[in-house]
């Protein structure tokens, strides 16, 4: 497994990771064009192709911030699912960053949401925080009641919240 860093939105990578982005991303989970392109012009923030035999099988936007790092979004195109990339991606993810902090659709939701919860808590999440509320990206977008997953066990979040709501939804 590779990760490219894309740091442009001008490159074609950035071009097919949004395209699958608004495909896949309800519009209240994900940024508008304008806000997607912004993101590669922020120091904290890095946009990763996941390459796998010289194929773009998914992305990362993940921000490094104060003590943690946050994965915005994280996807494995849906033609390369179920082939265990994701479980890989994860694991490599964990041995370069051991503070990971991520958001998730509450796993009482559907049974698309219990999976992936499963999913992360099979890869050494564990959810922090079951009354996170994700703020909205956009005035005419809603903020969504998800759940805040890590993979460490902090005493307390609300310096995690403070952060990500401060930097990444400002």
């Amino acid at each position: 497994m590779e990760y490219l860093h894309i740091p442009t939105p001008d490159d074609y990578r950035a071009e097919e990771i949004y395209a699958s982005y608004c495909a896949t991303f309800p519009p209240d989970e994900r940024r508008g064009a304008q806000q997607f392109k912004k993101l590669f012009s922020n120091p904290c923030v890095k946009v990763f192709s996941i390459l796998h035999d010289l194929k773009n099988i998914g992305y990362i936007i993940s921000w490094e911030l104060t003590g943690f790092v946050f994965i915005e979004h994280f996807e494995i195109f849906s033609e390369f699912r179920s082939l265990k990339y994701g479980s890989d991606v994860i694991s490599d993810l964990c041995k370069d960053y051991t503070h990971i902090v991520l958001e998730a659709e509450p796993g009482t939701l559907d049974e698309n949401a219990r999976r992936r919860i499963s999913f992360y808590r099979q890869n050494g999440f564990e959810v922090i925080d079951e009354n996170y509320e994700q703020p909205c990206y956009e005035p005419e977008k809603n903020a969504l009641k998800l759940w805040l997953l890590a993979n460490w066990h902090p005493e307390k979040t609300d310096w995690i919240k403070e952060e990500i709501y401060d930097v990444v939804y400002c």
